[in-house]
């Protein structure tokens, strides 16, 4: 029988806690914990905006416009898992209130488009690819509908209801369910009261795994910018009441940093775009993010605990474009050269004597160790020989909690230790950056934390 103080962890089947760990809450559920091993996924803007090059349709449109030449979800999916990416989140109804499905609740539609002569369904493709190649999907149903004439009366949140069931329940399970905050003007000029508690409660009704992004969750929360980026400071935690989605939303801070006592677990996701616009414009071919540009924000995202949503518009083909790709397999090619050496293997780390340690080195993310003490955790690590490092990761079980607010982490520069670099939280993980050191040991210390600190993996590398 293995050690009380390691955890073990299904995430396929149910969280088992160990009896000796007295978790801190509010604690994620399961699905949330499989959420945040995902680390990096694909949005996909695609609709009639790809075709009249604009960013914000008016829902005027005529559907003709919407015609990709030789459309491949297959290749999208592909590349998306080529790149590392665990899933892809389709825009399947953006503002415009175009359905990339053919409704029966919308006369504005793929169905009434000429592509493929208005039999073809881009959510059934990408749906199919996405299983053939053995990634996720998840889709963006936009309640702003600027083309419905319901829109702003009583009777569009039935309409909303229904096309939401359509997708939920005739494509397959989605991983996540992601709900803009914009509210604006339908064609009769008027505002929609979205009643977002039975969307919520219909939404899990047909698929319960679900996470549902919004300002405010209940599964996932925006990071408060379209930059990708998320504050070093970031707690998965967040108060959410007498806050709404949209422009009733926690300010831009709060939802970049969390709330460190927040009564909700709602873990940050950053999107952004590979390109200026979130739909694919020709003229932006020359101003994709290079793969440097995206590694620095998967530092900055994923690097701060939360998860980094890439937006990669497929072109009026309906196929990713070269160039895209091109910059996602070089961001993938940088990933994989910047963490495929853990300087830690082979390591050995102390602190006092305490047993399963070396759980921390061991890339087990079902086995974690449980420090004796609550403030000022020391460990020491000792690396089979010196070695040029950079950047340390580090890894909470959250599973118990979120707990870590102070940490520092040293290195011997042969006579002393030196400080290379001080932080706050943790979380599902932290990547640490700092001038290169060439060092045989360093320490890590907590010096503050909720409760004693439970960490799952430390790991160390020069990127």
């Amino acid at each position: 029988m293995r050690n009380a103080l390691i955890l073990l962890l299904s995430l396929s089947t149910a969280t088992v806690f160990s009896q000796s760990i007295k978790p801190v809450l509010p604690l994620p559920s399961r699905q949330q914990l499989k959420w945040h091993e995902k680390e990096f996924y694909l949005f996909i803007h695609f609709g009639p905006n790809t075709f009249t090059d604009k960013e914000w349709g008016e829902g005027t449109e005529d559907p003709s416009v919407f015609n990709p030449t030789a459309l491949d979800c297959e290749q999208w999916a592909r590349i998306a898992k080529k790149a590392g990416a665990k899933g892809i989140i389709l825009t399947a109804k953006h503002h415009d209130g175009f359905c990339l499905w053919p409704s029966k609740f919308s006369r504005h539609t793929v169905r009434e488009s000429k592509w493929k002569n208005g039999k073809g369904d881009v959510v059934k493709a990408l749906s199919e690819a996405c299983k053939k190649t053995g990634i996720e999907m998840g889709v963006y149903i936009s309640p702003w509908d600027r083309n419905h004439p319901q829109y702003g009366t009583p009777a569009y949140n039935d309409v909303y209801l229904s096309s939401m069931k359509e997708l939920l329940t005739n494509y397959g399970k989605f991983f996540e369910l992601w709900w803009d905050g914009a509210n604006g003007e339908g064609p009769n000029g008027k505002k929609q009261q979205y009643d977002f508690h039975r969307f919520e409660d219909s939404a899990f009704s047909w698929q319960p795994q679900l996470v549902i992004f919004s300002d405010i969750g209940p599964g996932v929360r925006w990071c408060g910018n379209e930059k990708g980026i998320i504050n070093s400071t970031n707690w998965n935690l967040l108060d959410t009441a007498g806050f709404k989605r949209g422009l009733g939303a926690p300010p831009e801070d709060t939802l970049n940093r969390g709330n460190m006592w927040g009564k909700n677990w709602i873990p940050a996701e950053a999107d952004v775009s590979i390109r200026p616009g979130w739909f694919y414009h020709e003229k932006e071919d020359a101003k994709v993010k290079s793969p440097e540009k995206l590694f620095d924000l998967y530092l900055r995202s994923v690097g701060n605990g939360g998860n980094f949503l890439l937006n990669v518009p497929p072109d009026r083909t309906g196929r990713i474009n070269a160039v895209d790709s091109a910059a996602l397999m070089g961001f993938r090619k940088l990933r994989d050269a910047a963490f495929s050496k853990d300087l830690l293997s082979g390591a050995k780390v102390s602190n006092g004597g305490t047993k399963n340690i070396n759980a921390l080195l061991d890339h087990n993310i079902n086995t974690c160790w449980v420090s004796p003490q609550q403030e000022n955790t020391e460990l020491v690590i000792t690396l089979p020989k010196p070695a040029r490092i950079n950047t340390v990761v580090l890894e909470e079980m959250i599973a118990y909690g979120q707990r870590v607010v102070d940490f520092s982490i040293e290195a011997f520069d042969g006579s002393a230790f030196k400080t290379v670099y001080n932080g706050t939280t943790i979380g599902r993980k932290k990547i640490a950056s700092f001038n290169e050191q060439q060092t045989g040991r360093l320490r890590i210390t907590i010096r503050q934390s909720k409760a004693a600190p439970v960490l799952r993996g430390i790991s160390a590398y020069r990127i």
